[in-house]
């Protein structure tokens, strides 16, 4: 089965423009007003969204390592947000802005340990917002 004209596959399982925080002044003011969550591998910081829906940014600090590990630490946090945090979210009703900084121990950690941290965040989230 061929996806309809202008769609390039399956729904929902993209990563969305309007679902990321990008430019830097946006990235800078969720530093500023957002409340900090701390976890092993991440700082989590979280404000009310000024759209709609929720959006995620990701920053990976260097921490003095190689661009290889820089990227496959950026991919996974991408995907377990993707994966748990958007739909999680979208399902409870909340517009949050959430931005993940990796932290130095972020770059010795598996998929599943971060995705673990994320879900028991998004948890937490997802239940004082309703």
């Amino acid at each position: 089965m061929d996806a309809p004209e202008g769609e390039s596959g399956p729904r929902g399982f993209g990563f969305p423009r309007g679902a990321r925080i990008t430019r830097t002044l946006e990235i800078r003011a969720l530093f500023r007003r957002g409340k900090r969550r701390k976890t092993r591998h991440l700082d989590v910081f979280v404000s009310p969204s000024p759209v709609a829906h929720a959006r995620l940014g990701i920053v990976v600090p260097k921490h003095k390592r190689g661009i290889v590990e820089r990227n496959l630490l950026k991919r996974r946090l991408r995907e377990a947000g993707r994966r748990l945090v958007l739909p999680a979210f979208a399902e409870a009703g909340v517009a949050l802005d959430v931005m993940l900084r990796a932290r130095p121990e972020a770059y010795g950690a598996g998929f599943q340990a971060l995705c673990d941290e994320l879900a028991e965040l998004v948890g937490e989230l997802c239940s004082r917002g309703r």
